[in-house]
């Protein structure tokens, strides 16, 4: 099952374009953005991650998917899917992610666009379970 988009009333969930490239490398080198992950990522880890995941939307259909609002088409950040079939204690799973740039936070796009994903995962995939994890201190997410 390919699917091309995820509408919700606001925001288009869609396959990564060229022109996220830069954007989505300006996120990763934002201190607040990245406050709960390991590192910054440099430019080419941030475009790996984009080709992973592009890969992985075109292999099955879904993944992380990018985020742009629809009354601009402006990009966002990503909200999605990903199997983790052997990482965690708790895998297999499937975790549902996100990253918004900090200009968007608190806006209610992570929580509209990850309803939308759930919808998805639960309604069309058949998912028995998606689970969500972020560090004890990023309050926010949780």
């Amino acid at each position: 099952m390919v699917l091309k988009m995820i509408e919700t009333a606001r925001l288009t969930l869609r396959q990564w374009l060229p022109e996220d490239y830069s954007y989505f490398a300006q996120m990763s080198t934002n201190p607040q953005v990245m406050q709960y992950f390991p590192k910054l990522l440099t430019r080419t880890e941030s475009d790996a991650f984009i080709d992973k995941v592009r890969a992985i939307i075109e292999l099955q259909g879904w993944g992380f998917w990018a985020v742009e609002l629809k009354s601009n088409h402006q990009f966002i950040g990503f909200v999605g899917l990903h199997s983790q079939p052997t990482q965690f204690s708790f895998s297999p799973c499937v975790e549902i992610g996100w990253r918004l740039d900090q200009v968007y936070w608190g806006k209610g796009y992570a929580t509209e666009a990850a309803q939308a994903v759930l919808h998805l995962a639960f309604r069309r995939l058949k998912l028995q379970k998606v689970v969500s994890f972020t560090t004890l201190e990023n309050s926010k997410s949780e």
